[in-house]
């Protein structure tokens, strides 16, 4: 029986008040320690923003980045943890959808990080109304980038 590889995934998102998601931000990191937290919020999240979080100690230095930080301690709030953090788990319940129908559950660890990206560039222009300026940006950014080989894309590191 073979036993299938565990991936910590850290998400993002954007809150619209008084409802309502915006942009997604997703990260494969190594661990669960601050020092792959912090910096994922960092890059992902604009300095004095509202940062909602679970209660876990892996956050707690991010105030001393400029951002204000409420906790939220699923054990002790009663509710289900997608209730208390719905767009999280929202968009974590959505990615796992889209892996399981778009490639059969066959999520490849050193594809995996592309797989984010796709899955977070669908999810950030669902709602955009011009899909032919969506496919001009596309072409756009392929055209700038310089080739990459499917070596060095399996090769990718954390």
């Amino acid at each position: 029986m073979a036993i299938s590889p565990i991936f910590i995934v850290v998400i993002a998102i954007e809150i619209h008040e008084p409802m309502g998601f915006g942009r997604v931000r997703m990260q494969r990191i190594p661990d669960a320690s601050a020092d792959s937290l912090v910096p994922f919020v960092c890059n992902s999240v604009e300095p004095e923003s509202n940062i909602l979080t679970d209660s876990w100690r892996g956050y707690d230095t991010i105030e001393k980045f400029g951002y204000s930080h409420e906790k939220v301690n699923l054990s002790d709030s009663g509710d289900p943890a997608h209730l208390s953090l719905p767009g999280v788990h929202r968009v974590a319940s959505l990615l796992k959808r889209w892996l399981l129908g778009t490639h059969q559950g066959a999520v490849s660890e050193k594809h995996l990080d592309y797989y984010l990206d796709e899955y977070t560039f669908c999810f950030n222009r669902r709602s955009a109304s011009a899909r032919g300026l969506l496919f001009y940006r596309l072409l756009e950014q392929a055209l700038c980038s310089t080739p990459t080989t499917y070596r060095e894309i399996v090769s990718k590191e954390i």
